[in-house]
């Protein structure tokens, strides 16, 4: 049976393998087979998404990956604000030596 285009999406946002989510997924379809015991229909693909995404959810709660993504995307914002400062203000002195050749002299 072919698998739906977006599982490669799917295994992404749960963090396990591509082949992992298709091994969840033959399950799923073999779930909905049992509980509406028909194949092609759309209370059928109905049932087989809700326990896929059901089955998705399940293995990413047994992942014991942590969360610092977020921490980690702070922690650069942060050593990038020095940079930024230190851009701004060579930026300001380069617009202010700028303006100042472009001034006429008055002969005396």
């Amino acid at each position: 049976m072919k698998t739906p285009k977006l599982l490669p999406w799917y295994a992404r946002k749960a963090g396990i393998s591509t082949e992992r989510a298709e091994t969840l997924w033959r399950k799923a379809v073999r779930e909905a087979t049992a509980e509406t015991g028909w194949v092609g229909n759309s209370e059928y693909w109905g049932a087989c998404m809700d326990a896929f995404v059901r089955l998705l959810e399940e293995e990413r709660n047994t992942l014991c990956a942590p969360k610092v993504l977020p921490f980690v995307q702070s922690q650069a914002r942060m050593w990038r604000l020095p940079l930024l400062a230190m851009e701004d203000v060579f930026s300001a002195i380069h617009a202010n030596w700028q303006r100042n050749l472009d001034v006429p002299r008055k002969a005396a």
